[in-house]
């Protein structure tokens, strides 16, 4: 019989026996941790190896990217065949972590990190992995994670160096330790991808599997560690909060190096609390939306922001100012740009965006839906009103939480 008095299925039977070999942790915080990964390449490939070896009970994994040829020189967990299918790696990685450990509970989601995963579902995690491949995805997962209250352990690899830090809302913050420099470059996106390609036009590949397996284990162990608050109060373990390792293979030298900052004003990692929960759906009118918050909270002027992005209706050129109907959120532009005839002809200083950034009583789109502006599923609206923000979460229209240990405190 198992803990609560089911039965337990032969998977269930067979994890128990294999995992609970492994020491120096507590095996049940595990089963019962929310862990998310984001990112699916080398990277990705390894944290979440170690964490089903590890036995974490629900992991998320991110990621919007298909197995390319390239991805199988470094990837543990990819095969020829998916590569030749085009196969979405978080459907690849959910089924081969299942084969691995029976145990686990797997949600895949095929999307971006910047735009399509809710902060209902990211705030009911206990630890975030990243495993991305640049500073605007980084920036972007810090916000979310800030605002939920939810550390996070970042990774990066680039030839044969590597890099691994802790972040924890209140201590470390990724925005904070950035430089001038590397604020200016954040919308500037080089994915994994396009180096790969790059590089093996030049007959070279731009990373290692060692170097992978390197920093991936590393990852893993910091995460292992933070789902173990009691024992890293207690000083019986330390975390990379507030320094950074640091490894080179060229020469065989690692070392771990301080890096923390936190600015107090720094609006990134402002916490979104409380949060109330309601029965809105991404599949609700503006409309609907706005007279439900106005008797919600008893009053008719209030404001949703967008914030992390706008709403573009239309496309300007800039020459002779005529208009082309976009009605996308931003982040949809240059693929619909792309995609026309005449405007992928156009330099991009040719044309400019005509941005909605709130949504409020004069919003000129009332039929358009909450997932046609933007707002993906289990997400949470930052809701401006005459007594101050109200953080308002949509409901969770999938059952995402059926993969989840369902955490009361929540």
């Amino acid at each position: 019989m198992g803990r609560d008095g089911s039965v337990p299925t032969l998977g269930q039977e067979w994890g128990e026996q294999v995992f609970a070999q492994l020491s120096w942790f507590r095996q049940e915080q595990l089963e019962r941790a929310n862990v998310m990964v984001v990112g699916c390449g080398a990277l990705g490939n390894e944290v979440l190896k170690n964490l089903t070896l590890f036995g974490v009970g629900h992991l998320t994994v991110v990621d919007f990217d298909t197995v390319e040829p390239s991805n199988l020189t470094r990837s543990v967990l990819f095969r020829r065949a998916d590569a030749d299918a085009g196969r979405e790696k978080v459907a690849v990685v959910a089924e081969r972590i299942r084969e691995i450990n029976p145990t686990v509970s797997v949600l895949p989601l095929s999307g971006d990190i910047c735009h399509d995963v809710g902060l209902g579902l990211l705030r009911r995690m206990d630890v975030v992995v990243g495993c991305v491949d640049n500073r605007w995805a980084r920036y972007c997962l810090n916000r979310l994670c800030m605002r939920a209250g939810v550390p996070w352990v970042d990774g990066g690899i680039d030839g044969l160096e590597g890099t691994a830090r802790v972040f924890v809302p209140g201590k470390n913050c990724y925005a904070c330790n950035l430089g001038p420099e590397a604020l200016k470059e954040l919308s500037y996106r080089l994915s994994c991808s396009s180096v790969i390609r790059r590089n093996e036009a030049a007959g070279r590949v731009p990373t290692t599997p060692v170097i992978a397996s390197i920093i991936g284990a590393v990852e893993a162990q910091e995460a292992v560690k933070l789902l173990h608050p009691e024992e890293l109060a207690d000083g019986q373990l330390t975390s990379l909060c507030g320094k950074m390792f640091y490894y080179e293979g060229q020469h065989l030298a690692s070392r771990v190096v301080d890096f923390v900052g936190y600015d107090e004003e720094c609006p990134v990692h402002e916490r979104w609390t409380p949060i109330e929960k309601t029965v809105l759906t991404t599949g609700w009118r503006i409309d609907e939306v706005l007279n439900y918050l106005s008797e919600r909270f008893g009053t008719d002027h209030l404001e949703i922001v967008l914030g992390d992005h706008s709403f573009v209706d239309y496309l300007v050129t800039r020459r002779d100012e005529r208009k082309f109907k976009v009605m996308l959120p931003d982040y949809a532009v240059e693929r619909f740009v792309e995609e026309d005839a005449e405007l992928r002809h156009l330099p991009s200083q040719a044309l400019y965006q005509h941005e909605i950034r709130s949504i409020d009583a004069g919003f000129p789109y009332m039929e358009l839906t909450l997932r046609e502006v933007g707002i993906p599923e289990w997400a949470v609206l930052r809701v401006c009103t005459e007594q101050g923000d109200r953080y308002v979460e949509l409901a969770d229209e999938r059952n995402y939480s059926k993969f989840l240990f369902q955490n009361e405190e929540v």
